[in-house]
């Protein structure tokens, strides 16, 4: 039986040194590599994915850069997806804000927070000039309960103790529910409480 091919996944890739490039060139046409320190070449099966930071025609020899344009004309460059930035899509920032909320770089037992209405609103002013990688962070700065420096107020420290009391109680709620599959039932016993109250 076959195996499904793998994926092979370069980010930045206007960085890739020109020797390596070289190197990538040949497996991507011959489908085969070697192994460091075997003399034996071993068949490559895998999907390339690329990513670039900016206009890749600047990256390319003859452009004014060091890419090989053979290398992304003939190799690379199938199918090309165009991603703006955070900033030019700013409906996306607090989807992917939330996505990331639940899964800090921490073991913490803090309950996910909630965002405001404050706060969704000024997630979505600021630029993100870091795009997802620092709009991941302040995910995690938040799950942390750390101050945002940027001045976003992330913390608890801004909203009143009504609005950190619900957030909590959402929370818990909506973690019970989430380890009980959705079972309002299950959910209820699970916090002691009568299925009508929750």
């Amino acid at each position: 039986m076959r195996r499904a091919a793998r994926t092979l996944f370069l980010d930045e890739i206007e960085s890739m040194p020109l020797a390596l490039q070289v190197k990538l060139l040949r497996v991507l046409q011959d489908g085969v590599l070697e192994r460091l320190g075997l003399n034996q070449p071993i068949r490559a099966n895998c999907r390339v994915i690329a990513v670039v930071k900016g206009d890749m025609a600047e990256h390319v020899a003859g452009g004014g850069g060091i890419f090989r344009r053979d290398l992304l004309m003939y190799r690379l460059k199938v199918v090309t997806i165009t991603l703006p930035p955070l900033s030019e899509r700013r409906e996306d920032v607090v989807p992917l804000f939330e996505h990331f909320l639940p899964m800090p770089p921490y073991d913490t037992r803090a309950p996910r927070p909630l965002l405001s209405d404050r706060q969704r609103a000024e997630l979505m002013q600021r630029d993100w000039p870091g795009n997802v990688r620092e709009l991941r962070n302040a995910a995690d700065r938040m799950v942390l309960g750390i101050i945002d420096e940027t001045g976003v107020p992330l913390d608890a420290a801004t909203q009143s103790l009504k609005e950190r009391t619900e957030q909590f109680e959402h929370a818990v709620i909506a973690e019970a529910l989430e380890q009980c599959g959705g079972v309002v039932a299950a959910a209820a016993d699970r916090l002691q409480l009568g299925k009508a109250t929750l």
